[in-house]
């Protein structure tokens, strides 16, 4: 196993690489700004110090991992107490996975802080740093068969009802182990911070905080089955709306019913301005239904009626200014000497009330 001063040694060559502790207090200052703060999550600040925490830690855990630092074939009292801290690479990164806010990959990010806080505690378990169960893995639910919405729920047995009793006595001893150990963390924390504190209290301090991170990494891991189960969900949803629905037949042509089949011939179905009726047709029809305009409707003067009889009246009066007929042409004369001396419509009283 390789120890912290074989990193120093390596990043010693390549100045331009940061140091494995400072990336990790990096990280880890970030993710106590995002936890701690009033702004919303979803701000670009905040996002901005998720990734770049994501980044740190990342970075970090590649490091942790190309020098071996943890071996399964020692003990917890082999490790370092420089070296502990590096245990809760994992679980930070599980949380500040969980801190990213992208609605379209957000299946994908609980996917992937899940794994982070599983590989945290399979760590922990195998150095014996607590008690605890692991949880089962994510796709143990896939291969119990679902229940059918339209049938009732089976009765919960009593081996179901003991095992939720146990489940919730398990939380609330988690959740008062962590009150405990973040008293005691508060305690210890300023001597570690301001260098103070011998390697006895560093290392408690570590493995405080590790137990704490054990909590917290269950808890988490129990929301995010719960929520996976409801992002599948919806899913299949979101797949079943997608589907190409059934294709829309193509709309009909207009079409008319021609009054016989050799119109039909002439001007084929379907066109736009197909005659249904004759000139002959149409007239008789609405003479049948007295819409003419010669029909019921009283005509003035316009009319062609008193049209054709004022022609004739002009035709007779011509014809006897042409025969010379004495009485005519003193009409004539009467009616030309009056219009000389009397304006157009004198005398005309009709519709003046």
């Amino acid at each position: 196993m390789a120890s912290t001063e074989d990193v120093n040694h390596i990043q010693n060559s390549e100045p331009e690489t940061p140091k494995l502790g400072d990336l990790l207090d990096r990280g880890w200052k970030l993710y106590e700004e995002v936890d701690t703060t009033n702004e919303p999550t979803g701000s670009n600040p905040i996002q901005v110090k998720v990734k770049r925490g994501i980044m740190q830690l990342e970075e970090a855990s590649r490091m942790v991992a190309q020098i071996a630092l943890f071996s399964r074939n020692e003990e917890l009292e082999e490790i370092a107490t420089a070296d502990l801290k590096y245990l809760m690479l994992p679980a930070l990164l599980g949380a500040l996975t969980m801190k990213q806010v992208n609605l379209s990959k957000r299946l994908e990010q609980v996917q992937m802080a899940r794994v982070y806080f599983l590989d945290f505690l399979k760590r922990c378990k195998e150095y014996n740093v607590s008690k605890f169960e692991l949880p089962k893995a994510s796709d143990a639910s896939d291969d119990t068969p679902e229940e059918d919405g339209s049938l009732p729920p089976a009765p919960l047995r009593q081996a179901d009802l003991i095992s939720m009793a146990t489940q919730r006595n398990a939380k609330i001893e988690r959740y008062k182990q962590r009150k405990d150990t973040e008293a005691k963390l508060t305690e210890i924390r300023s001597s570690v911070e301001d260098g103070t504190a011998d390697d006895e209290i560093v290392r408690d301090f570590y493995l405080l905080n590790i137990r704490k991170w054990i909590a917290i990494a269950l808890e988490e891991i129990e929301s995010i089955d719960q929520e996976m189960e409801i992002l599948k969900k919806m899913d299949v949803l979101k797949q079943g709306t997608s589907q190409p629905s059934q294709p829309k037949r193509p709309p009909m042509k207009p079409f008319i019913l021609t009054k016989d089949a050799l119109q039909a011939k002439v001007f084929g179905a379907g066109y736009p301005s197909l005659a249904t009726m004759s000139v002959d047709d149409w007239y008789e029809q609405h003479k049948k239904k007295g819409c003419l305009p010669d029909q019921g409707v009283p005509r003035g003067p316009s009319s062609s009626a008193d049209y054709d009889a004022e022609e004739r009246e002009k035709e007779e009066k011509e014809r006897q200014e042409e025969n010379d007929d004495e009485e005519a042409l003193q009409k004539a004369r009467d009616w030309d000497n009056w219009k000389d001396t009397h304006r157009r419509g004198y005398g005309n009283r009709q519709n003046m009330g």
